[in-house]
Parts: C-alpha cells; sequence; structure tokens
C-alpha cells in the first residue's frame, strides 16, 4: 500500500529522452507522519491513519487529542505502517502509476451553459437578453420538473479522483512528485496520492 498527502504546488513541462513535451503537475507531498494503525481483529477494519503539515503544540486541535498536524487522514487497507513511522516520496518510484483525489475549485451559482454545458438560445430575433437561459424545462406531463433535471446550481467544490497517472519525477531532498497530466484543485489544496 502506497500512500501520501501533498498539496498542489502547480503545473510544468518537462521533455523526455526524445525531445517530447510531457505537461506534469508538481505536488509537495509529505512528509507525513503515521498517526495511528487499526486492525480488524481490535477495531474491525484495517487503515493507516496519516498527519501532514506538522504544526506548533499551542496551536494543536484539542479534538486531535496532541495529534498536532494541519491534516489528518485516514486510509483504508492494510499496510507495513507502525505507529511513528515517517512517509515520503521514496514510496513512489518514477513510472509507477497513481490515483490522485483532491477537491475542485469551487465556482459558486452557475447557470446551465457553465454548469452542463448548454447551448442556450438562438441570437436571432426576439431573444434580446435570453441569450444564455436553459429553455423549457418540463413537459405537459407531467406537469412537474423530473428529478434529476439538469438546471443551474453550485458548482465546483466537489471530491475528485484522477485515476492512472504517471509519476514522471521525484525530488527527495524537495519533497516533490511531478505526476503527468492534470489533478484536480487550485495551487495549495490538499491531495491523496495513492500507488
Amino acid at each position: 500500500m502506497k500512500i501520501i498527502l501533498g498539496k498542489k504546488l502547480g503545473m510544468s513541462q518537462v521533455f523526455d529522452e526524445t525531445g517530447k513535451v510531457i505537461p506534469v503537475t508538481v505536488l509537495e507531498a509529505g512528509p507525513c507522519k503515521v498517526l495511528e494503525v487499526l486492525n480488524k481483529e481490535k477495531n474491525g477494519y484495517d487503515s493507516i491513519q496519516l498527519g501532514f503539515e506538522e504544526r506548533a503544540e499551542k496551536k494543536a486541535l484539542k479534538s486531535g487529542k496532541g495529534k498536532n498536524f494541519t491534516y489528518i487522514k485516514e486510509f483504508r487497507g492494510e499496510g507495513d505502517f507502525n505507529v511513528g513511522d515517517t512517509v515520503d516520496v521514496s514510496v513512489f518510484e518514477e513510472g509507477d502509476i497513481v490515483k490522485v483525489s483532491g477537491v475542485t475549485k469551487g465556482k459558486g451559482f452557475q447557470g446551465g451553459v457553465k454548469r452542463h454545458g448548454m447551448s442556450g438560445r438562438n441570437r436571432t430575433h426576439g431573444v434580446k437578453h435570453d441569450h444564455r437561459t436553459i429553455g423549457s424545462i418540463g413537459s405537459a406531463w407531467p406537469q412537474r420538473v423530473i428529478k434529476g433535471r439538469h438546471m443551474p446550481g453550485r458548482m465546483g467544490a466537489d471530491r475528485v479522483s484522477v485515476k492512472n497517472l504517471k509519476v514522471i519525477k521525484i525530488d527527495k531532498e524537495n519533497n516533490t512528485i511531478a505526476v503527468k497530466g492534470a489533478i484536480p484543485g487550485h495551487y495549495g489544496t490538499l491531495v491523496e496520492v495513492r500507488g
């Protein structure tokens, strides 16, 4: 089980041996500390709890019970970890295929054109001020709006996982991983990387 917590630093590009450009997202990953190891016999399920970004003791949360970390996440599954172990980028290797999870950018309340890719109305006679409205939303029967109808509403700020991303480069000195492709969220957002 290969897992680590990190932050999205931004996008860049690297060149492979043939000179081809590879777009990458650079992540600051770890070091993380193993705070708890749960097992089936005692807790009913297997999981590992990691802490990322250690903070000062006086700023520790009361609910954290002495776990003075900004981010604490639990990962289901078995792994060869002990309480107090440090997890850093060396758990991954260049060429590994990973899954990265994060929260997308929040966009607030948006219309149907932006939120669902609707075409809007014609730009012709009698459509003054109505170019980006969604038009009809129902039929004569049943005389109500059907559940799940695409309409304007809150967009973004959803948890998204991107699978099958390739690790292109690992910098152990600076605790960074370069992953091929785009990753959800703005710069500085928390991400989970699983191998």
